[in-house]
Formats: C-alpha cells, structure tokens, sequence
C-alpha cells in the first residue's frame, strides 16, 4: 500500500492543481482570441520583417566589402592627381601579400589600362588574351559612367564565352582627365571575408526592441547567393521559409540575400496591432503556471519520496531489531528458568546471546554513525597504523554472525599495509562490508577479504557470492537508505544504511569506494573495494602489532563454533 501524504499537505496540493489548471485555462482562450484576430496581419508583418532583414544584412555586408575594396586600391587612391609628366604606378602594387585573402582564390591578377595610350598591363598571372581583350572592351566601354567621387565601379557581364567580374578604380590627373584605370578580378567571396560570418554574429538585422537580446540565429536564416547563383552564404542553422523575403544588390552585380524567420519565435516578433496589456498578461500567465506545475510537481514527488523512505526506513530497522532482541530474551529466559538440560546446551545458549547481542551492537553503531555524519558531529582521530591487524580483529569479532550462516571468510592481508585512519572508524568500514557480503551471500558460501598495497593506496576488497550489482545501480547503492528493488521483496533484513556509512568515512580519510562485478565469465557476485591513502610513518606502540599479536584466522574459528 502506498504512503498517505498528510491531509493538510493533500489539500494545498489539490489548491495549487487546480490553480494551476484554471490559468492554463484562461491562457488559453486568451492566445486562441490574439491569434484568431490577428493571423493574418501577423504573417504580413512577419513577411515584411523578412524583406527588412535582408536589405540591412547585405548593407552590412557591403560595408564590409567596401572597406575591403578601399583597403585593395589603397595604394593608388592618393588625394593628389598626377601631374602631366608623372609615372603612373604599377599593377604590381594592388598583389600586396597583406590583400591576397581578398583576391580570387586562383592564383590573382591585376590590370592597369592606360587611358591616353588604351595600353593594357597586367601583373601576376595574367590572363588568356581573349580574356584581356574582354576586359579591355569592358573597361573603355564602362569608363563614360565613372564620376571623380566615386571610390570603385564593378563590372559584371554574365554572357560571353567566360563571365566577366571586374572591379575597378580610376587614377585622375590634375587637369580633371583619367590616367588610369587600376583593377582586379571581382569575386565576392573573397572581398566580402568574414562580412556574412561577422553581420550573422553580431549585426543588428532586427530592431532590438522585436529581438530581446536573442542571438540572430535563433531570429532567422541566411542563404547568399552570387549573380551566377553559386551560393557564397548560408547559415548554420536553416528554418522553414514559411515568413521568408529577399534583397537583391545591383551594386555587385545582383548579390541576393534570402532571410527566413523562426516560426518558433513569430509570436515574439509580431507585437504591432496587440495590446500592451494583453501581451503582459499572457506572459504573467503563462509564467505563473509554469511555477505552480512545478511547485505541485516538486511536492509531490518529495511527500511520496520521505514518506516511503521514512517507512522503509522503521520497518527495515524494525525487523532487525526485533530478530536478534526475541533471540536474546527468548535464551536468556531458558537460562534464567534452568530449562537447559546439559552443559552444551548452555553454551549454545550463551553463544547465541553473545551473536545477537553483536548483531544488535553493529546495528546501533552503524544508526548512531549515520545519525551524527547527518548532523556534521562526526570526529576521527586519524593515526597511522598497519591495517591487517584491524581486520583480523574486526573479523574476529564477527566470526559468531558468520558462523551461523555457515559462511566460509577467506582472508589475503598484506602486513606491510600502512595508512592513517581512526582505528574504530575502520573497523566499522571492515564490519560493514562483510556484514554487506555475508548479509547477502548463499547459506555455505564463501566471502573473500583481501588487503594490500596498489602504489599510494591501501585497497581492502570484499568479495561475495550473491546475485551481483546491476551497473546502473552501480553508485546508488552508496546512498543512505537506497536497496535493491529485489532484495527489498526478499526476507533479507537491511536499514540501508551501512555502504551509506562506508563511503562517509572512507571520504573523511580522503579516500574513494566502489563496486565492480567478480572477475571471471562464471563468477556470481560482486567485489566491494575501499582505497585508502598509502602511509609509511607508524606510532611507536604500533609499530610491532601485526607480529606481536596474532589472531586466529576466522575460518578456524567459525569451524570451532560451528562443530561446538
């Protein structure tokens, strides 16, 4: 059965549902009015916004490609005209290594004509002679048109065996006639470098006012193409051409730009004709709902979570406690009445008072430790120490637990193992981890603990036989109170709490856990591993205790017990 949430906490849930659920409401018939009177003065709008867009992107672009033009003729733009008798510079001067990013991509050519002798010069790789004689033609031809105040004049004649693509600038002489005539080979491509790229980043194509601040390419999409048709642009991000419009640029020869809107955003954009208020409304709504959904949302989630963790929680421990204490009162009233009838079975009695009163003892230590690292009350007092000795005593102590499940404990402890840690802290770690593998190992199976040394780390590892650890539960099982969803269903008893406890005190040692599956194709089980950091310095009344005092494997004493 389910956890109940609280009345009073159900009633505010309900309020802030149905709160909710009338501004959805009201949000809605007020969107499906604003559209219904609008649309079609909207998409006219949004059309119209298109067409802006695209004559401010390509003005920006030739602004750009203007000041690339100037900077091409820079060397031959000089304020003073010649005099009658001075030189007139060469066409090698436009090839300056600093323009060539500007030129055609093929290897570059520059033209000087001039005008009094109709000589033409050409300076790189000049072209076929068919080809000068076009552009000689071309030049004389669109030489009548040029004005002294202009900067540059393009020629584009798309007919012809080859299409022709010139730019050019004009040389003048004092006495108001042209001496030269100084161009290149036009390609829109390279002389517009970086304008489309720069203009799709950073130019105000949209009044900022419609924009908000929102990037262009959320805004719209670009496609440039050139007077051939070859693309020279095109957006990254590409929209539907549902509110899409073009500008063409004869300055160069019919350069066209097409912009298409987001549709996503056309309700953004389309604010002419809309009452303020109206708009204000619909975004309050619109806001609002989306904070109470998520307000009713979030506590929901968090009632049903604490409450079936809270129960989980009281009746895992529950039932932990109350095995091991009926265990206890049920023998300690056999004793207390003499109802044993041998000497065995006294001892078998005191046995198992002594193994569920550690049980019980575990349990409570493992609550405490996790109540006071909630609480931040936790204190270690780290020191260095070899850690084989810890273990064979934590397992020691554990050996009754052990023994009455039949559960076989292998050992593999290196002495030479050395870290700093708080002693009864690290046996609570030891205690846990095979509390974990015996916990949940088969009756008669076996749990292999094994310490040693890995560069600067002591690693402990606590291999078991039992089912093994889905990977995606991995690092869940590290959580307080998280269990397997089939250990949960099964008769094995857990608060959830103990790996929980593990991994708070390895962290404060400055050290790291995990799980992994037992190596092997044929293996069951799973290895939980516990890597501390390496230390060489020992307290003298430390140093001689691995060879000083030796415990008695755990095998050896689970095999007495048991026999006894």
């Amino acid at each position: 059965m389910p956890p109940r949430l609280p009345r009073s906490r159900a009633t505010i849930l309900v309020a802030v549902l149905l709160l909710s659920m009338a501004l959805a409401v009201a949000l809605a018939h007020e969107a499906w009015r604003a559209e219904r009177s609008h649309r079609a003065t909207a998409d006219r709008t949004l059309r119209d916004y298109a067409a802006f867009a695209a004559w401010e992107f390509t003005m920006g672009a030739k602004g750009k490609m203007y000041s690339n033009i100037l900077y091409v003729f820079s060397p031959v733009m000089h304020e003073e005209a010649l005099g009658p008798h001075d030189p007139l510079e060469l066409p090698q001067v436009l090839l300056r290594p600093a323009v060539r990013e500007k030129l055609c991509p093929a290897p570059p050519y520059a033209f000087r004509l001039d005008v009094a002798t109709g000589e033409l010069t050409f300076a790189g790789d000049a072209p076929l002679p068919e080809t000068q004689q076009q552009i000689r033609r071309a030049v004389l031809k669109d030489l009548g048109a040029y004005v002294r105040d202009w900067g540059y004049r393009t020629i584009i004649e798309p007919t012809g065996k080859k299409p022709l693509s010139l730019v050019y600038q004009v040389k003048w002489r004092q006495d108001g006639t042209k001496a030269a005539v100084y161009g290149v080979e036009f390609c829109v491509q390279a002389m517009a470098t970086g304008a489309f790229e720069t203009m799709m980043e950073k130019g105000n194509v949209l009044p900022p006012a419609l924009t908000k601040g929102l990037p262009n390419d959320s805004l719209f999409s670009t496609v440039v193409r050139d007077w051939e048709g070859h693309l020279l642009y095109k957006s990254p991000r590409q929209y539907a051409g549902t509110y899409a419009d073009h500008h063409a640029l004869d300055a160069y020869g019919g350069i066209r730009t097409t912009i298409a809107i987001n549709p996503a955003i056309a309700d953004r954009l389309v604010i002419g004709g809309r009452p303020r208020s109206r708009l204000a409304l619909l975004g309050a709504l619109l806001g609002l709902t989306g904070v109470l959904v998520a307000i009713g949302l979030l506590q929901l989630r968090r009632e049903h979570e604490l409450a079936r963790l809270r129960e989980d929680f009281v009746a895992s421990v529950s039932h932990e406690l109350r095995t091991p204490l009926a265990q206890v009162r049920m023998f300690a009233e056999t004793l207390r009445l003499g109802r044993v009838r041998s000497e065995s079975e006294r001892a078998r009695s005191l046995e198992i008072i002594d193994q569920e009163a550690r049980r019980l003892t575990h349990l409570v230590e493992n609550i405490l430790l996790f109540s006071r690292a909630e609480r931040q009350l936790v204190r270690l007092a780290p020191r260095p120490c070899h850690l084989a000795g810890e273990v064979r005593e934590a397992l020691l102590s554990f050996a009754p637990i052990a023994s009455a499940r039949h559960i076989r404990v292998e050992q593999s402890l290196d002495d030479a193992a050395c870290a700093t840690v708080d002693v009864e802290a690290f046996r609570q770690i030891v205690l846990n981890l095979v509390d974990n593998a015996i916990k949940y190992s088969p009756t008669s199976g076996t749990v292999w603990v094994s310490l040693g040394v890995r560069g600067d780390a002591v690693r402990l590892d606590v291999e078991d036989e039992g089912l093994g650890i889905p990977p995606a539960d991995a690092e869940r099982v590290w959580t307080p109170f998280f269990r397997l969803e089939r250990d949960v269903k099964s008769a094995v008893a857990g608060s959830g709490i103990g790996l929980a406890v593990v991994r708070d005190l390895v962290q404060r040692h400055g050290g790291r856990t995990g799980v992994e599956p037992r190596p092997g194709r044929e293996q069951r089980g799973s290895r939980f591993f516990v890597e501390l950091p390496r230390s060489t310095a020992l307290t003298p009344e430390r140093a001689e205790r691995p060879t000083e005092n030796a415990v008695p494997d755990l095998e050896t004493v689970g095999a007495s017990e048991s026999d006894a």
